[in-house]
């Protein structure tokens, strides 16, 4: 039996990793995605997007920052409630700390800016 469960500990430490051009599509398409819902949400931010960082400011200041690290290839959100990094698994992107899912944390953050219930849904 193999320790810990794992069977082959190479393909354990093996990570698929997308390109970096890939990466950098999928954070541009992921950042004008959640623009988009929010212009059609209608709710009340302005976003900036400016390098590798989208700043989504409510309408008293509150500011979520949602930035890249490329050389990670994870995402980031900055917000009241804390600092997440989210890696991509299986399609999904998951934070690194606990699991969470990466719309679900922007959605309560979000909401707990506008004060009212912010839904982007998951791209």
């Amino acid at each position: 039996m193999a320790r810990f469960g794992i069977l082959n500990k190479n393909a354990a430490m093996h990570k698929t990793m997308m390109t970096e051009s890939e990466f950098l599509q999928h954070s541009d398409a992921l950042f004008a995605h959640i623009e988009d819902q929010i212009d059609e949400g209608g709710w009340d931010f302005d976003c900036r997007f400016s390098g590798n960082v989208l700043t989504i400011e409510a309408g008293d200041g509150t500011q979520i920052i949602v930035n890249r690290h490329t050389p990670n290839q994870e995402l980031w959100i900055a917000a009241k409630s804390g600092g997440y990094h989210f890696s991509e698994k299986n399609g999904r992107w998951l934070a690194t700390r606990d699991g969470s899912e990466f719309f679900s944390v922007l959605n309560a953050a979000l909401s707990a800016a506008a004060e009212e219930t912010v839904n982007i849904e998951t791209l």
